[in-house]
């Protein structure tokens, strides 16, 4: 049964708001503090996602890395999400939002192909070199900065239980109850500290909500992966 831990404004938490993302880390680090110890990897949905990880990583001393997710737009309407695909790959389909647009199947396969495309493109810019690592057996923890509707979520979790990890938390700073619900089903434990109803925008529970660009992204995980290696300072 998925555990979902809300973590109330008097334990010290700015009600309703993060001042940025790494606040937000640090505040669901400490929801996830019984999972220090266990060679926990942490895996941030690029982009929003890294700094977030990033900081869940360094305090329970796990290892940090991406799980490459995108937003599968319909043809027109690019900003409205049919779907989403994730290396791995898995794909997840909003199959009523597909039929509403009478999206064609050869269309569909275009979207899907173009976007693989550019998942494989951060992959490679995100890890630069470095091996997609192993999840078979261990503790793995997806961590992006919120949850609106929950489809790119829903794929990056299909994708990483495709490799068998020991247990797979979701865990994140913000979310809808009803999405913390559905994914809660798919996964061993969930971790949310805000579930607003209603929820609005991700950017309207931070202060700081800029866009994190690419090289931001590369830069956390060079830096994550020397600290790993006991090369940079943690």
């Amino acid at each position: 049964m998925p555990i979902v831990t809300i973590l109330p404004a008097e334990l010290g938490f700015r009600p309703r708001m993060f001042a940025d993302r790494r606040a937000a880390g640090r505040a669901l680090a400490q929801a996830l503090i019984h999972h220090a110890g266990t060679n926990a990897l942490v895996l941030g949905l690029p982009r929003g996602g890294v700094p977030v990880a990033d900081e869940v990583a360094r305090v329970l001393g796990g290892a940090l890395d991406v799980w490459v997710v995108r937003k599968l737009g319909a043809p027109f309407q690019p900003e409205l999400g049919m779907g989403a695909i994730a290396e791995g790959p898995a794909v997840v389909l909003d199959r009523s939002i597909v039929r509403e647009l009478g999206v064609r199947r050869a269309d569909l396969f275009e979207v899907a192909r173009r976007e693989m495309s550019e998942v494989r493109r951060r992959v490679e810019r995100f890890r630069s070199g470095r091996t997609t690592p192993e999840l078979r057996g261990r503790v793995v923890i997806l961590v992006d900065d919120g949850i609106a509707t929950g489809g790119t979520m829903r794929a990056a979790i299909r994708a990483v239980k495709k490799r068998r990890p020991a247990r797979l938390i979701l865990a994140v700073p913000v979310a809808s109850p009803d999405v913390v619900a559905a994914l809660g089903r798919e996964v061993d434990e969930v971790v949310c500290l805000y579930q607003p109803e209603p929820m609005f925008a991700i950017g309207l529970w931070y202060e700081d909500f800029r866009q994190v660009p690419d090289e931001e992204v590369a830069r956390i995980l060079e830096h994550a992966a020397l600290r790993s290696a006991g090369q940079a300072p943690a």
